[in-house]
């Protein structure tokens, strides 16, 4: 899987042009048909989508080419999810946030539990990027629990990132966090260490 930008048509430019390098070996990577069909679930409704599918010249991997507004394995949209963190962090409970964003308790309890699983590592690669790309980086100020620590540490690489390409800042800071962690911000195994940013 390799995360791509959310224009369909810009994907497909980059592709034809050999634009888009394989995430295993650097090498090209071409056209190779399409992913399944999937309807992701968004804050305003359904987002029917179908990933297109690619394959390296060099060491011939496929790999499915997801939109940076979807994160590996979950339904609901990176802004959907990335709220019901952002609301944890400030105070609320897995019941009221399900609630707000009309999802099952225990979908919401899913996402809370993921995240919190690995909050402090999540902190360490988001403060990492921060201070990589960041102009003048200030990391955020301690919060009252390592999992509002995560939430600030995204939120403060998300600023670095717009004071440094301008043209950014009109990503969110969750959509910014699933492009960073390659759309696996809540999979298993993610991050897997402390990273050295300079890679990314």
């Amino acid at each position: 899987m390799l995360t791509v930008g959310a224009n369909a048509a810009e994907v497909e430019g980059e592709l034809a042009g050999g634009g888009l390098g394989c995430p295993c070996c650097g090498g090209v990577l071409a056209r190779w048909g399409w992913a399944r069909r999937r309807v992701l679930r968004g804050g305003s409704g359904p987002v029917r989508l179908r990933p297109r599918r690619a394959r390296c010249g060099g060491c011939g991997v496929t790999h499915v080419l997801l939109p940076v507004f979807a994160l590996a394995r979950r339904v609901d949209l990176a802004e959907v999810i990335g709220a019901a963190l952002a609301a944890k962090a400030a105070g609320a409970g897995a019941r009221s946030i399900a609630a707000g964003c009309g999802r099952p308790v225990d979908t919401v309890r899913g996402w809370l539990r993921r995240f919190g699983s690995r909050a402090g590592l999540v902190r360490v690669f988001f403060i990492g990027l921060l201070v990589e790309v960041g102009i003048d980086p200030v990391p955020p100020a301690a919060a009252p629990s390592v999992f509002a620590d995560a939430v600030a540490a995204v939120a403060g690489a998300s600023v670095a990132a717009a004071s440094r390409w301008p043209g950014i800042g009109e990503v969110t800071p969750w959509l910014l966090a699933c492009a960073a962690s390659g759309g696996r911000l809540l999979a298993p195994g993610w991050p897997e260490k402390p990273v050295n940013t300079s890679s990314l």
